[in-house]
């Protein structure tokens, strides 16, 4: 073989080298995504549908064929039952994921609601306080949802019951984090025994209320036919 010339030969040499390095690279390695290309926190219609627009409504009822409930300890089944309720809320943001979301709980409403304690006749009304409150919903391990107290004060919960003595209010609240799950299967939230301490009210009331319930479809009611919405 002919010899190459002195001056072309470093350059031949180096693009020798550059196959080469080419050649032992794993196949999977490629530049990674940027940010900018990742999807946001919360989507519609699947799991990396349509984003979610901040200033979106969002809405979830409970879910079929299950009950709010608010008892007296975290194992008993006495207390309040309420076969409806209802939540809403507004998204305040939607980053890219992996991240957090952020919304503003608007509304949560209960009816139809009955109670088996010894001496209540029947329930006037469930309500929730102070709202609205903070929502975060994580797209880490557990898909994991926290709400907390807004400016109106902490997360409180009234009772409003009738009884062999009359009217009694009883007024509960939250003690410590207020704390559920979301779910792509069934685009839902579930919370489960949240705790919340007697805060006023009559005597005969008990002194803790555990809350538990799951609610969905989640759907944004901001867009046309109010699609599910779905963590990523």
């Amino acid at each position: 073989m002919r010899a190459l010339p002195r001056r072309t030969a470093p350059l031949a040499l180096a693009a020798l080298a550059a196959l080469a390095l080419a050649a032992a690279a794993p196949a999977s390695a490629t530049t990674p995504a940027s940010p900018a290309d990742a999807g946001p926190v919360l989507t519609t219609g699947s799991a990396g549908g349509a984003a979610v627009a901040v200033g979106d409504a969002l809405a979830a009822p409970l879910a079929a064929n299950t009950s709010a409930t608010f008892y007296s300890t975290a194992t008993s089944t006495t207390g309040v039952t309420c076969a409806g309720s209802q939540l809403s809320a507004t998204v305040l943001t939607n980053p890219a994921a992996p991240g957090t979301a952020t919304e503003s709980m608007t509304g949560l409403t209960f009816d139809s609601c009955t109670a088996n304690v010894t001496g209540v006749t029947s329930v006037q009304s469930l309500t929730v306080d102070t709202l609205p409150y903070g929502v975060s919903v994580d797209d880490g391990t557990g898909l994991p949802v926290t709400l907390t107290g807004g400016s109106a004060g902490p997360i409180q919960a009234t009772a409003v019951l009738n009884s062999w003595f009359g009217t009694i209010t009883c007024t509960y609240q939250l003690s410590g984090a207020f704390t559920g799950t979301a779910d792509n299967g069934g685009q839902s939230l579930t919370f489960t025994n949240e705790h919340f301490a007697k805060s006023g009210g009559s005597g005969l009331c008990p002194a803790d209320g555990y809350f538990s319930a799951g609610y969905g479809p989640l759907a944004d009611t901001g867009q046309a036919g109010a699609p599910a919405v779905y963590v990523n």
